[in-house]
């Protein structure tokens, strides 16, 4: 099979073929879900399932390179072809994705010589090795060699970061010396000089945009005078930043601009067909003069919520894409008011008729009944069958963090705190500690910046907290002669514009009252995943009673379930920190919102007894938790 990039329209096998995309990340997916996601896309009538691959979350550390589980990135392309659809891969390096550093490896520019995307050496050969371990994957699963990949993108939006045809033309190349032969794109913003600035002329050019369609074909069109015109991220939605509100956008709106664009002929990803989680401590930010961590959740008003289920915006893209390609039937528990599952009636449906299959791909696989819970009410939200009942859990076994260090650091000494990137900590908590007399207390100041929140303690009780967001790098302690505690969390590397590739800690270092503070112990918090031994020392912990947590402070408690099923879980009265259930990292949580509970993929879950462990930072009004069958994102209006 053959695809290519002709005078007016992609050719497949030499016909005319309109590429109907959507973006599924699988690394933001459990990978027991992928199958359903996938198949679930297939149904709304596309033909075509988009991914970045995450660079980091494959290298979390130099000469690792990860490929199982939840990276097994060839195992999620044979999903696609086995449903019968076709891929574009968007190997970056750089994604942005709203993913912690863009996808770029920490460790990269940990000691400040590399490069970030651009023509210098240290980086050109990171990426070429990089690019080399990701070949045995894409190569063989091209379209020309039996495969679904029909398009890799070079780069990503790089015409809103800078303006090097050398060094894209050297990243081009490194594509093709490992073997990839299908169409290579390129993908802007339709403004300004984004589209010329951001490709080659031997990329063919798409657009980003998500509004004002008939404008931005306009735009794209003049960079690229022929062959199709196509948006490689129709942007449906939007994400969340913590301390702003949900972002929804409405369904008749976007499905209109989706008409609009597909009238005119043009070829579409939508960004995102199905959003996920960013689960762990993957997440990235944003900075822009004012740091903005982005949440958990990646829901991103998606056609397939965060659990995966069909939203009004799934009904409405369906029905414009209707109009211009053949979709499958739809299940009965797919159609507004079912339970949003893939239950029996599914494969039956997809056999009969597929959106645009691949002409010599596998067939439709069967798939066994996917647990997942009823969906959500409210906007976009369509009403559901009766939910299954939520489970409250009484936090019941406590363990303060000072008790748990020793299974959770490993600590070494220096002159001066240490980086996170120096200490080889990708993310997450570091623990600083100094011995200080200060009789009359003082001012601690942090140098540079605090990158990006610091709780202050003297002798183990705080006396403030420094966040980057607020600029902060100044607070007044109280006379002390003992141990100086600051514990710093990197709440998310920035994915965006000059600052990708920053390190992490208590920058340029501290001093108090001007005098520097020397002789430092600092370690990394072994947190994701959790350290067996501290998890071991929670388990045995004496039950206790009370109905507060003075952080920071560590609880467990455990609940039965009959069965297994999507959850979310509600952390109400809680401030800050991390959850965990049956060992499984399901990220951050902070009250200050717009997210009010934690997705639980069903497959975390299990028949019997469970496990949810809780890292409150700073302190809790509740020692109960809840896993609810409903998902709260939060409020939809600034």
């Amino acid at each position: 099979m053959r695809f290519a990039i002709g005078d007016t329209d992609f050719l497949l096998d030499g016909e005319p073929h309109r590429v109907l995309s959507g973006a599924i990340h699988y690394f933001r997916v459990h990978p027991d879900l992928w199958q359903d996601r996938i198949r679930k896309a297939r149904l709304m009538g596309l033909n075509t399932i988009e991914t970045y691959v995450a660079w980091n979350a494959h290298a979390p550390r130099p000469g690792e390179f990860d490929l199982t589980g939840g990276l097994d990135l060839g195992r999620f392309l044979d999903l696609v072809a086995a449903e019968g659809m076709h891929a574009i891969v968007r190997p970056g390096p750089y994604i942005c994705a709203e993913w912690s550093n863009g996808g770029l490896p920490y460790w990269l520019f940990a000691d400040g010589s590399v490069g970030v995307r651009r023509d210098e050496p240290g980086f050109l050969a990171a990426v070429r090795q990089y690019l080399e371990q990701l070949a045995p994957v894409l190569v063989p699963r091209q379209v020309d060699q039996g495969g679904p990949i029909v398009l890799v993108q070079v780069e990503n939006e790089y015409g809103a970061y800078g303006s090097d045809p050398v060094y894209l033309t050297k990243l081009e190349q490194m594509h093709r010396d490992v073997g990839l032969t299908v169409p290579f794109t390129s993908v802007d913003q339709p403004m300004g000089t984004m589209l010329e600035d951001g490709s080659l002329p031997s990329l063919h050019k798409t657009g980003s945009f998500g509004s004002r369609s008939t404008e931005r074909l306009a735009r794209l069109r003049q960079a690229q005078p022929t062959g199709p015109l196509m948006c490689s991220e129709f942007w449906d939605g939007w994400f969340d930043s913590w301390g702003e509100h949900h972002h929804t956008t409405p369904a008749s709106a976007s499905a209109e601009d989706l008409d609009v664009l597909l009238a005119a002929g043009g070829s579409v990803n939508i960004y995102m067909f199905h959003g996920g989680t960013n689960f762990g401590f993957t997440n990235g930010a944003n900075d822009k003069g004012v740091y903005r961590p982005i949440a958990t959740s990646y829901d991103y008003d998606a056609p397939l919520d965060e659990a995966g289920r069909p939203t009004d915006k799934f009904h409405a893209f369906r029905a414009v894409i209707e109009r211009y390609a053949p979709v499958p039937p739809l299940p009965a528990s797919m159609q507004p008011g079912g339970s949003g599952h893939l239950d029996e009636d599914a494969p039956a449906a997809l056999a009969s008729g597929a959106a645009g299959s691949a002409p010599g791909a596998s067939a439709p696989v069967a798939s066994a009944p996917v647990a997942s819970a009823p969906g959500a009410s409210g906007t976009g939200r369509e009403a559901r069958p009766a939910p299954a009942a939520d489970v409250a859990v009484r936090l019941d076994r406590v363990a303060s963090l000072r008790s748990l260090l020793p299974a959770l650091t490993d600590w070494s000494t220096h002159d001066e705190p240490p980086t996170f990137d120096a200490l080889g900590a990708a993310s997450g908590f570091v623990l600083y500690r100094a011995e200080v007399d200060l009789p009359d207390g003082g001012v601690l100041t942090v140098g540079t910046e605090v990158r990006d929140r610091a709780v202050v303690s003297v002798d183990g009780v705080v006396v403030g907290v420094l966040e980057r967001e607020h600029h902060d790098r100044a607070v007044a302690l109280p006379p002390v002669t003992g141990t100086l505690e600051l514990l710093v969390e990197d709440q998310g590397r920035v994915d965006y514009g000059p600052r990708i590739g920053e390190p992490k800690g208590l920058l340029g270092g501290v001093a108090v009252d001007g005098v520097p503070v020397a002789r430092w112990t600092a370690s990394p918090l072994a947190l994701d995943p959790i350290a067996p031994t501290a998890l071991s020392l929670l388990a045995d912990a004496v039950p206790t009673d009370g109905d507060v947590l003075a952080g920071p402070v560590f609880a467990a408690g455990s609940f039965e379930l009959a069965e297994p099923g999507d959850r979310y879980l509600s952390l109400d009265g809680f401030r800050k920190g991390v959850a965990w259930v049956n060992g499984f990292c399901l990220g951050r949580y902070w009250s200050r919102g717009p997210q009010r509970t934690l997705a639980v993929p069903g497959p975390v879950l299990r028949a019997g007894r469970n496990e949810v462990v809780v890292f409150e930072v700073h302190a809790s009004a509740a020692r109960r938790v809840c896993l609810l069958t409903e998902p709260d994102l939060g409020h939809t209006e600034a």
